[in-house]
């Protein structure tokens, strides 16, 4: 098991960037498969990136792919979610989570281990 905090939400203006990170806690981050989810307000929480510890591959969903680069530094722990041409869409609070193994999965109930989330506002 791992404890994940997220950090680098805040308010940007649509067509900027902002950078999220997701820092965890525990021996075996290297080898879990990490992803980032949002939820809106009203809405249920959904995919938006992963990443496996495996070769670094990753996966989008098909509303950030091209802006959006999930990354990950085994060294420090730590995923990041790289976001650009941010829109009022992209609003929602973000959250980071983790399961051991190398599956790539769009669902929740395949993450065990989850952040407390970070709160990006997209201004337009």
């Amino acid at each position: 098991q791992v404890q994940l905090v997220e950090s680098g939400g805040g308010l940007v203006q649509a067509g900027g960037s902002l950078r999220l990170s997701c820092a965890a806690s525990g021996r075996t981050f290297s080898r879990y498969t990490m992803a980032w989810f949002r939820q809106a307000p009203g809405k249920e929480r959904e995919f938006v990136a992963a990443i496996i510890w495996i070769a670094g591959s990753t996966f989008y969903s098909d509303s950030v792919k091209g802006r959006f680069t999930i990354s990950r530094d085994n060294a420090k722990n730590t995923v990041y979610l790289q976001m650009s041409s941010l829109n009022a869409e992209d609003t929602a609070v973000y959250y980071c989570a983790g399961q051991p193994g190398a599956l790539i999965s769009t669902a929740r109930s395949t993450y065990s281990d989850w952040g407390q989330g970070t709160q990006v506002t997209v201004s337009s």
